[in-house]
């Protein structure tokens, strides 16, 4: 009989392939255990969290943008049982069994495992990227394309592959010209992609180019210095903003030393199939797919390595079944109405917690005896879908406290430019009319929480 324990299957990493993986295991009364991941290797959700419009996801056919469809592969999965934790895997021991996964807050025993940890965004290493990054240099236009700075600006995207394409164009929203950077004489972009950038009059591509360095001042970069690969020839595109598109590396430190990876760092798989080198063990998505890379056939393989487990479970006498709670259901009802409620400008009361909107922050400036916690998001900005329920919770501690207010740079680009706001999201912090701190990206909700405890 199998020890209750042990978890039938863990699920490390999230996106389409581990939200797939776990719909399937949980339909299978499996009650797998996510770890998400939180920020080692990229946003829980995975590469789709920083994609505007996808819209090649067969049912969508309006499209669907990244965090929309990652939000409603997370809903099913949570429908069907799975526990999640936003929480990153920091050891794996696959040299004993049960399987032993830890992360900074807990440690589970496992019989199986689903390896979904994708990829992450590659860095040129520029010899003064250090110096811009987040100053003008940024791997992500989806969450700072937006951002006062970038706006009617000349910008720059590296590469040739569809995500550059993508976010070329999706920044001619907001810059005024973007110059993409190729490093060949052709683009890895599909055809449809290239036809789209190529007949953009905002957008000139640029062969056989690649940048070298990048130049500035004491607040932002102003140009990028460019060779041609071909005559070796340099010059300057004068911009204020420069965004990778470079590739991506595997998520795959974790388990060097315990399972089979090619020479750049996918983990190896049976041909036609998710199966590791160790039995019980099941990659899935780009952490073993160098070839696709597409959000669907992610799912596939996260619909094979969970069907793969159950059998292999079933065929060890391992696998325990859970049937669904009460408890579970009555959690799963309220989730599906939670909403969340904002006071908006127009109906301005000083008594409510939470507000939206420039005037309500102008406002509050100037009325509220409260600190005031003011979020900076952007359009279709990933990194926000995550931060979202990480500050609820800590906003929720403290209500009737602080004033919270949510900001859109897109409809409210003078109160961003006001604030400083070189990316989303960004938290800022004010008590009596002066800023006390600021934090930017997605941090644990202990960060958040200690900052508004030490300002009360």
């Amino acid at each position: 009989m199998a020890n209750p324990t042990v978890e039938n299957l863990v699920i490390i990493g999230s996106g389409p392939a581990g939200y797939t993986a776990a719909i399937y295991a949980g339909r299978a009364n499996l009650k797998p255990l996510m770890f998400e991941g939180f920020q080692t290797g990229g946003l829980p959700g995975g590469q789709l969290m920083t994609t505007t419009e996808v819209e090649n996801f067969p049912g969508f056919p309006e499209g669907i943008t990244g965090p929309q469809l990652m939000d409603q592969m997370k809903a099913q999965a949570v429908r069907w049982g799975t526990e999640l934790y936003m929480e990153d895997v920091t050891s794996v021991d696959l040299s004993q069994r049960p399987f032993v996964i830890k992360s900074d807050d807990r440690e589970v025993l496992a019989h199986s495992i689903v390896i979904a940890t994708g990829a992450t965004a590659k860095r040129l290493g520029l010899p003064c990227e250090g110096q811009f990054w987040s100053r003008g240099i940024s791997a992500c236009a989806i969450c700072d394309g937006a951002t006062p700075l970038f706006r009617g600006a000349t910008l720059v995207v590296i590469g040739g592959g569809d995500t550059a394409a993508e976010e070329s164009i999706y920044l001619t929203k907001y810059g005024d010209h973007v110059h993409m950077l190729v490093r060949t004489d052709k683009m890895r972009a599909s055809k449809a992609m290239q036809d789209r950038v190529l007949a953009n009059p905002r957008i000139t591509v640029h062969w056989n180019t690649e940048p070298i360095d990048v130049i500035g001042n004491d607040e932002h970069m102003t140009g990028v210095k460019v060779k041609d690969t071909k005559t070796g020839e340099e010059s300057t595109i004068d911009a204020k903003g420069l965004f990778y598109a470079i590739g991506h590396t595997p998520n795959t430190a974790l388990f060097k030393g315990q399972l089979d990876l090619d020479d750049v760092g996918y983990i190896v798989t049976q041909h036609g199939s998710v199966e590791t080198s160790v039995e019980g063990v099941f990659a899935a998505g780009d952490v073993q797919d160098h070839e696709f890379r597409q959000a669907i056939t992610a799912a596939g393989t996260g619909c094979m390595a969970a069907m793969l487990s159950e059998r292999w479970l079933s065929f060890n006498g391992l696998v325990q079944e859970f049937g669904k709670t009460e408890a579970q259901k009555l959690a799963e009802e309220d989730t599906a109405h939670a909403v969340e409620v904002f006071q908006v400008s127009g109906e301005f009361d000083v008594t409510e917690t939470r507000h939206e909107g420039g005037l309500a922050l102008r406002k509050l400036y100037h009325e509220s005896d409260r600190l005031i916690v003011v979020k900076y998001v952007s359009p279709n900005c990933g990194p926000c879908h995550t931060l979202k329920p990480i500050l609820n919770k800590v906003i929720d501690e403290f209500n009737d406290r602080i004033h919270f207010v949510e900001i859109d740079i897109d409809k409210d680009p003078d109160i961003a430019e006001s604030a400083g706001v070189m990316g989303t999201p960004t938290i800022q912090f004010f008590k009596d009319k002066g800023m006390v701190a600021e934090v930017k990206g997605v941090k644990q909700k202990s960060q958040y929480r200690e900052l508004i405890e030490s300002n009360l």
